[in-house]
């Protein structure tokens, strides 16, 4: 019945005990069993208190920042951690989707990790050769089968691995960010496996950093912040909260922090000022770049990416194909550049990144991060851009 109870989540609490005294030999290892009385222990409060359900047939959402506590609720989900304080009930078979790959020999080949993997998810030897072949073709590595999983990269380990995991026939599922490692053809696939989930309705219990992914998948979600949950509700109200927490992170540190750069410095950026660094109803994004000339130059490019959270490239420009050519650069000269681009953009936090490129295509300067931006609307879609749109609806 969809009104069972799938997970019940009672007072879960959750501690890790550090040593401080850091052992860096052979020697300090004999000499601080004699020294064990001065020893300090520092107690980490991973979760504290945490309390939810999870309806049978339910896709439901954990979000939070990197450390808040979210992986570790999902390893005391999956029965890999037991908790302090509290306890957990589950109906049903449960399957994690967590560190994928785990169990497979890098010694073996391909086809050898399938029949193992098949094994440990409980299937039987003849069952793993009657799906060999749908295995195999989701994860696109027909050629690759016959060689030692040692020599795949790490995409194509992921693709092996999600493949198998798809197979398990389980009640429940955990899922924890295995979008993140994919090519753009592998996560629509995961997209698409997510839709079937749905339409059977199994019960999800997904992690993620990705609003858009929450929005459009999760029927409701909670969000732990410091080890604690802070909101519990629909997808979209959790969502909105999470976004809301980089909003006032972003104004209490409107410059951010630049990433790496890189480049042979005959033309660099002296500054990037965002006019706006939360676009709260805004139509566009407006910003400000100086940039310096150390060598003549007969001509260069200026441009920039826009980057979201994930890293995911959302749109970027530059001079030439706005159709200006900046041409017989001296060294001394200092160029201004005053970008206006539309706000096209979704929920969330985003990153830019300027670069300037020379005639003979090596790069003079490359800002990873250079500035940030974050953006929240009124009205949400689970896309990566959200440009206005007028609709006519005619009788």
């Amino acid at each position: 019945m969809a009104d069972e109870i799938a997970i019940r989540v009672e007072s879960v609490s959750k501690d890790f005990l550090l040593p401080h005294e850091k052992v860096g030999s052979v020697k300090g290892l004999f000499t601080s069993m004699f020294k064990g009385r001065n020893r300090t222990k520092e107690t980490q409060h991973a979760l504290r208190d945490i309390s939810f359900e999870i309806k049978e047939g339910e896709f439901f959402g954990i979000v939070g920042r990197n450390g808040s506590g979210k992986s570790t609720l999902l390893k005391i989900l999956a029965g890999i951690y037991q908790p302090t304080e509290g306890q957990t009930h589950k109906r049903g078979k449960l399957v994690p989707f967590i560190e994928l790959g785990v169990g497979f020999n890098p010694e073996l080949t391909g086809r050898e990790n399938v029949y193992l993997n098949g094994a440990m998810l409980g299937f039987s030897e003849k069952e793993v050769e009657a799906m060999y072949d749908d295995i195999v073709a989701f994860a696109e590595l027909g050629r690759f089968m016959d060689q030692k999983l040692k020599n795949y990269s790490s995409g194509m380990q992921v693709r092996l691995a999600f493949s198998m995991a798809t197979r398990a026939d389980a009640d429940i599922l955990l899922i924890d960010e295995v979008l993140a490692v994919g090519d753009a053809d592998f996560q629509s696939k995961c997209f698409d496996y997510f839709h079937e989930l749905k339409a059977q309705k199994k019960t999800v219990v997904f992690v993620s950093h990705d609003m858009n992914a929450v929005r459009e998948y999760c029927d409701r979600a909670v969000l732990i912040e410091s080890s604690k949950l802070i909101k519990s509700g629909s997808a979209n109200d959790v969502s909105n909260e999470y976004s809301k927490m980089f909003l006032e992170e972003a104004a209490n540190n409107p410059k951010g922090k630049a990433g790496k750069r890189w480049g042979t410095g005959a033309i660099s950026y002296s500054r990037v000022k965002i006019v706006d660094d939360v676009l709260i109803g805004q139509d566009f994004l407006e910003f400000e770049a100086k940039a310096k000339v150390s060598q003549d130059c007969p001509e260069a490019l200026f441009g920039f990416v826009i980057r979201n959270a994930a890293g995911q490239n959302i749109t970027g420009t530059n001079s030439q194909i706005e159709g200006q050519r900046v041409t017989d650069l001296k060294a001394g000269q200092t160029l201004t550049f005053k970008w206006k681009v539309p706000n096209i953009f979704s929920d969330g936090s985003y990153k830019l990144d300027p670069a300037i490129v020379l005639y003979d295509g090596q790069t003079a300067d490359w800002w990873e991060g250079a500035a940030t931006f974050t953006v929240a609307r009124k009205t949400h879609t689970p896309y990566l851009v959200s440009p206005k749109v007028t609709l006519e609806i005619g009788k």
